[in-house]
């Protein structure tokens, strides 16, 4: 049976509420994986990062090419046996292709897939087997707005951010009965590297400050910071959520609460 966690009343999470929780992140070296690293430190649980980089903290991390499925089984035993076992998921790691349909390059197309869908599904299969055995388990996956409303040129992200969202529902129910929570957050508009195409960081571009700020199509007239992330994500992690699954958080300033 499913370990019963009663949920805390203090309103927010503080240091030691992960004390004893043992979590793998991926894409964890930057951006809101690393943010999501520090939140989870932070908390009290230990961390181990499954990434392609070096994380620039001294978190255990265990170097892993997501797009090879041999590779992501290896690095999740790996990493089981580092902590000892698993509580918590987070699949973080993201990666972008932009092209015009018409101009398709496959092989990029499906490396995109490997790494955004294919290596959460394979961690979730793998990891999920093990948090069910122990009756306790918290899956977290990384979306996107993307994954239902889209701009052209993004078919390799946007069909690998709708696929990881379908998988989240399905894996939540597949999970349920063995205490194991799976949910989806979707950022909007990030601080982070991923902003910068062609040396250009777009959240300083003219387009957005005219679209997004000055005309308010995105309502908080800002990009989040990975912390802001970090926060949802470490909520939906811990034992405090002991209802939510299945479901995806859209953290993106209020931008697709409007037409």
């Amino acid at each position: 049976m499913s370990e019963r966690i009663e949920p805390t009343t203090k309103g927010s999470l503080v240091a030691g509420d992960f004390a004893g929780r043992r979590a793998i992140v991926t894409g964890g070296a930057n951006g809101i994986g690393a943010a999501i690293v520090s939140r989870l430190t932070a908390l009290g649980a230990s961390v181990v990062v499954l990434d392609i980089e070096t994380p620039a903290s001294d978190v255990r991390s265990v170097h892993v090419d997501l797009s090879q499925a041999d590779d992501v089984i290896r690095a999740a035993s790996d990493a089981v046996a580092s902590l000892g076992g698993v509580d918590v998921l987070v699949n973080c790691a993201g990666i972008a292709y932009t092209s015009d349909i018409r101009d398709l390059d496959l092989d990029r197309y499906h490396h995109v897939l490997a790494v955004n869908l294919h290596a959460p599904v394979i961690l979730m299969r793998e990891l999920g087997r093990e948090m069910a055995l122990h009756g306790f388990g918290r899956i977290v996956n990384v979306s996107s707005v993307h994954a239902r409303v889209s701009e052209p040129g993004c078919i390799s992200y946007d069909v690998s951010k709708a696929g990881l969202e379908a998988a989240t529902r399905v894996a939540a129910l597949d999970l349920a009965d063995r205490g194991v929570l799976v949910n989806a957050v979707a950022p909007g508009f990030v601080a982070t590297r991923m902003a910068i195409t062609d040396g250009m960081d777009e959240l300083d571009s003219e387009w957005f400050r005219t679209v997004y700020v000055d005309n308010a199509q995105l309502p908080l007239r800002r990009a989040a910071q990975p912390e802001e992330v970090a926060r949802a994500v470490a909520w939906l992690a811990s034992a405090d959520n002991t209802y939510m699954t299945g479901q995806v958080i859209t953290v993106d300033g209020g931008m697709t609460a409007r037409l």
